[in-house]
């Protein structure tokens, strides 16, 4: 009896440093750890253990938990790159990024996802769109989009209807790897990479500009449901989190 207490006691450290181990997913179990973590840049573990990957939790829109997987606030970063990347992510996540379709696939894929897109104009105005329902499949038939359940917030449904169930059901598509709809290549028609139909009702991939701009259409940062599609965004942000 006297042995068992001691392997005990030698033991709860070991357990107790286990128990704290528990990785984050996404930015909701950051949250539910400590809800008084502040909007900012954290670890999550979307695959496991290996490889870890850093993103922007929003811990204050909409009651917080949303674990940005793409923005844009700046044009610092380049957007107009190919399938690897866009597969394994890049930029800052202090700043503009994007968090890859593998993490992405295999978040959804774990939970149920809602999803949140908020923007801004160049005039200070802003607006969002909700979903209920977000997810992707996996590589192999090309990261297709699965969005559902719009709710406004102003900016109207650019993501899953508009004349037709546009971006919805779409796979992901690059310069290098085009999987679109449409005879020619919209990633290079309009300079940017998503899930494109033929081509678009929102590009916010394409390239930073500053706002109202014809000169060359539809390559912009753009959300038309909003803006059109010849006015760039200033702020573009798109975050998920689990459906409670």
């Amino acid at each position: 009896m006297k042995l068992v207490s001691v392997v005990l006691l030698l033991l709860a450290p070991l357990l107790t440093s286990c128990q704290q181990l528990v990785l984050p997913l996404d930015c909701s179990d950051i949250y539910n750890n400590d809800n008084s973590r502040p909007s900012g840049v954290y670890t999550i573990y979307p695959i496991g253990a290996t490889p870890a990957v850093q993103v922007y939790c929003d811990m204050d829109s909409e009651g917080g938990r949303w674990t940005v997987f793409q923005r844009r606030m700046d044009g610092t970063v380049n957007f107009y790159r190919g399938w690897d990347q866009y597969k394994t992510g890049f930029g800052d996540p202090a700043g503009e990024y994007w968090l890859g379709l593998k993490s992405l696939f295999y978040l959804t894929n774990t939970k149920k996802y809602e999803l949140l897109v908020d923007m801004e104009d160049f005039e200070g105005n802003k607006a969002s769109a909700r979903y209920s329902s977000f997810s992707i499949d996996p590589e192999s038939y090309g990261y297709p989009l699965h969005v559902s359940g719009f709710t406004d917030g102003g900016a109207g449904d650019s993501l899953s209807f508009h004349n037709m169930t546009y971006h919805n059901g779409m796979k992901f598509s690059t310069f290098d790897q085009d999987l679109d709809r449409w005879n020619g290549n919209c990633a290079k028609s309009h300079l940017g990479a998503f899930w494109y139909r033929d081509c678009h009702n929102t590009n916010p991939n394409g390239v930073y500009r500053r706002g109202a701009d014809s000169t060359l259409h539809a390559v912009g940062v753009e959300w038309a449901t909003w803006k059109g599609r010849d006015y760039s965004l200033k702020t573009i942000s798109m975050k998920i989190r689990p459906v409670l």
